[in-house]
């Protein structure tokens, strides 16, 4: 198991934070442009972490390199069902540069879109400070 499921299953922000590249490139399942940078892209999965209930990894597929990975999950938002992938790059320092979230059906995803917005405002004070 990766070290980012590992910290991501034992709620440890610091440690998730801590493999995010300074330059990640956040691509959210439900907002059209990325994010880019580390205080906004932490501040997102913070927020994430405050909306998914029963959040639990299902499966992780690791490539040859070892420097891409796919995790699939299950979570419910608002009583929504949620599957969905997180798509996680490493750069050459072994942290996270290229961060995909992808997320079905429509209605789970309204649904975290919902939950999210509800959230931006404390996500963007997180972020700056």
């Amino acid at each position: 198991m990766g070290a980012f499921r590992e910290a991501v299953e034992a709620g440890d922000h610091d440690a998730i934070e801590q493999m995010l590249s300074d330059d990640v490139v956040f691509t959210s399942p439900v907002a059209f442009k990325p994010y880019s940078g580390k205080p906004i892209t932490a501040a997102i999965l913070r927020g994430v972490t405050r909306v998914f209930e029963d959040f639990r990894y299902e499966r992780e597929i690791v490539g040859a390199d070892g420097r891409d990975q796919a995790l699939v999950f299950r979570a419910t938002v608002g009583g929504r069902e949620v599957n969905g992938c997180d798509f996680l790059h490493f750069d050459e320092n072994g942290r996270i540069d290229d961060f995909t979230v992808m997320v079905r059906p429509l209605s789970g995803a309204q649904a975290l879109a919902e939950a999210m917005g509800a959230q931006f405002e404390r996500i963007a004070r997180e972020a700056s400070g």
